[in-house]
């Protein structure tokens, strides 16, 4: 798998792993809740329960325990033999229900605790009967210390669980993947011959008819060598997109390569088709080697792809200006040409496989700048591109000069390609 495949296949266990984990740990939570609203109600029951026996039946000089009784004839207090707590009784509450004759309930957070305290009449006076929570409130905290930690352990152990769970799940994509790539390889080398084949014997049929056959035949077997051509082409394109995305194991060993002398190279070879565009073609390169680390037939591919790139989009009387130069720890190659440019709204689009921009003439597989950035890319490099309808493109390649390492990438701008 190339790094884009890599990439997808992680997203997806991890992604797995976090909603496995999140749905076990959810559920945790939701157990968690319901126990802790039970227990809230059961407590609340029972401290309802002991108010209304102590302000019922309950006595100054026996209350329940944590309770206090206070009894008013509506001249004194009996706060019984226990100190009461500070602030309590609550007289406000005492004169209230001796007025009201109604029975009075509330909560009253103080001294570090909550009282819960019940005030009505009882005979000719009143009483008031005081419950400290204190311990119930422990045990609510208790529970939500516990179960938060056991949430905790328990989310752990299923995102663990899950990303497990997610590899196994992911792995008949990953081998899919790896699969397509193999068939693809396959498939494009053993294609090579018999389309080179059928592209040999096209051209000499196109040459033997040039004497004797019609404008039409013509035209007919130049578009046969053409096409023939253009199947060739895409056939090496996947088999070289095969070869960079196969195992470390799998892949053509790297070596130093000659940038300069490389770019200067695929000038010559595209020497006769500039010149019968009558497009000057220059360039500005060190005249010592730059050597970077790389497959060279790859990196043939990516100065041949740019260069053709830009024939194919610089009118007659055009210029294309190439420099290679080094940078710091990189080398560059710049491709800038005087042709039709670009939209920068299709900029992200360009190095998409099979896309096919505005003005692509017959360049309509839409592989070659796509197998261009994976090329790039597999070399830990960098590929920018900027350009402006009719008033051309410029496309930058950076590529270390030194060990390769496993940095990722990031892209910018497009092609009119």
């Amino acid at each position: 798998m190339d790094a884009d495949e890599r990439s997808i296949v992680r997203r997806a266990r991890l992604r797995i792993g976090v909603l496995v984990g999140l749905a076990i740990g959810a559920l945790l939570m939701l157990g968690g809740g319901i126990s802790y609203a039970a227990l809230l109600h059961s407590q609340e029951n029972l401290i309802a329960g002991e108010l209304e026996w102590g302000a019922t039946r309950g006595t100054t000089s026996g209350p329940p325990g944590c309770s206090w009784i206070f009894v008013s004839d509506g001249r004194t207090v009996d706060t019984g033999v226990n100190p009461p707590p500070p602030g309590f009784p609550l007289q406000s509450a005492l004169d209230t229900v001796a007025t009201t004759r109604a029975t009075e309930t509330t909560k009253i957070a103080r001294n570090g605790t909550v009282y819960y305290v019940r005030t009505q009449t009882r005979g000719n006076g009143v009483v008031q009967a005081v419950f400290d929570a204190r311990f119930q409130l422990a045990d609510r905290r208790h529970l939500l210390l516990a179960f938060s930690l056991a949430a905790a352990a328990g989310l752990i152990a299923a995102v663990l669980t899950g990303v497990l769970v997610a590899r196994r799940a992911v792995a008949p994509l990953a081998e899919a993947l790896a699969r397509q790539r193999r068939f693809v390889a396959d498939a494009s080398h053993e294609l090579r011959t018999p389309i080179a084949q059928v592209h040999t014997r096209a051209q000499l049929l196109a040459r033997r008819a040039r004497t004797g056959a019609t404008a039409a035949d013509q035209r007919d077997l130049d578009r046969l060598v053409g096409t023939t051509r253009r199947l060739g082409e895409i056939v090496d394109e996947l088999l070289l997109s095969a070869r960079l995305a196969a195992t470390p194991a799998d892949r053509p060993p790297t070596a130093a390569v000659d940038l300069a002398e490389l770019t200067r190279a695929a000038i010559v070879t595209e020497a006769d088709r500039a010149g019968e565009r009558h497009v000057s073609v220059t360039l500005d390169a060190p005249g010592d080697p730059l050597p970077v680390p790389g497959i060279e037939s790859a990196l043939r591919r990516v100065v041949g792809e740019l260069l053709a790139n830009a024939l194919t989009h610089t009118p007659e009387g055009g210029r294309i200006g190439v420099t290679v130069r080094a940078g710091n720890g990189h080398a560059e190659l710049i491709v800038a040409d005087t042709g039709d440019g670009f939209d920068q709204a299709d900029a992200d689009r360009i190095f998409d496989r099979f896309h096919r921009g505005a003005g692509a003439g017959d360049r309509r597989f839409g592989l070659g700048l796509a197998l261009l950035r994976e090329v790039v890319t597999s070399h830990h490099g960098t590929i920018e591109a900027d350009g402006h309808p009719g008033r051309g493109a410029t496309f930058t390649v950076r590529l270390p000069t030194g060990v390769a390492s496993n940095r990722s990438t990031t892209f910018r701008g497009g092609s009119h390609g």
